[in-house]
């Protein structure tokens, strides 16, 4: 089954999916108010509601982690435009039932 997105054919003949559309077709949504997250404050105010805290903080990377002492640490890049589908998926698994990725926002 083929993935959705724009398909190329590179100059050698390969077929490839454009890294440059199913990037920027991602969103993270906070699912109790179905509020996309467009900015890195928005977002560690939803984080700091559930429970989380700033652990480490430098130039390219803020670090957040539980309050309550758990395990979980979610590291974001500062820049919200290197935010990728690893680092929303990494949000929805550790806040399960409060975070979502969509495909697309309207």
């Amino acid at each position: 089954m083929a993935a959705g997105g724009v398909w190329v054919f590179r100059k050698d003949g390969v077929m490839e999916l454009d890294a440059s559309t199913t990037a920027k077709s991602k969103a993270l949504v906070y699912v109790p108010a179905n509020e996309p997250m467009r900015s890195p404050p928005a977002l560690e105010r939803r984080l700091g509601s559930l429970g989380s805290e700033r652990y480490y903080e430098n130039i390219a990377v803020v670090q957040l982690h539980r309050r309550d002492g758990g395990l979980d640490l979610i590291t974001l890049p500062r820049d919200f435009a290197r935010l990728r589908s690893t680092h929303m998926y990494d949000v929805v698994v550790k806040n399960r039932g409060h975070f979502r990725v969509v495909d697309h926002v309207y």
